[in-house]
């Protein structure tokens, strides 16, 4: 059996169950009695007080999220992402990263000009998969790791890059792509 609260701890209560909102969509939630009779009561309404001798209560705007938006991945972008077991097998060195670039420090139009020459050199040698470390940037949002899903997704790249994928926290997670290739044709 429950012992009854006690003044003090039913009027912390009180101040904690005001704080607390349902869902949208959801039923409102009943606060206990502040007369200790063990009884819920429906929770203060929201509008005009009318007769009533309730105040009238404000609703509270959505609580922001703290976590900043995420940056695009390559889903986003368009580009068609690499089949999950085939990442599984790149991140596991099942399937070898044949080679890597890594992009920082270069300026944007360098960096495209690098990254195409790099994925052309790697797709006539026949790699199937190599990783691109693009970096963070300072807040998480760096310019190249932006921009690089855009330019593996152009057209005159489509023959050479089957998919692209957010790379793994030992190849440098967030920082790093493994791009997928495609078959060079035999002849």
């Amino acid at each position: 059996m429950k012992r009854p609260l006690k003044p003090d701890e039913r009027h912390i209560w009180g101040m904690v169950a005001a704080t607390v909102h349902p869902l949208p969509g959801r039923a409102t939630a009943s606060v206990p009695c502040p007369s200790g009779e063990g009884q819920a009561a429906p929770a203060a309404r929201v509008g005009k007080s009318g007769s009533s001798s309730e105040p009238a209560l404000r609703p509270t705007p959505p609580h922001p999220t703290s976590a900043s938006p995420r940056p695009p991945s390559p889903l986003r972008e368009g580009k068609k992402p690499i089949e999950p077991n085939r990442r599984h097998r790149i991140a596991r060195a099942r399937e070898a990263i044949g080679a890597r670039l890594d992009l920082h420090g270069l300026a944007q139009d360098q960096a495209r000009g690098v990254l195409e020459r790099f994925l052309t050199r790697a797709w006539d040698e026949g790699f199937r998969a190599v990783l691109v470390i693009t970096g963070k940037g300072v807040q998480g949002d760096g310019i190249l790791k932006r921009r690089t899903p855009e330019w593996l997704a152009a057209p005159h790249l489509a023959h050479i890059v089957a998919g692209i994928s957010d790379a793994a926290r030992h190849h440098g997670g967030e920082g790093a792509l493994y791009v997928a290739l495609k078959r060079k044709p035999r002849g």
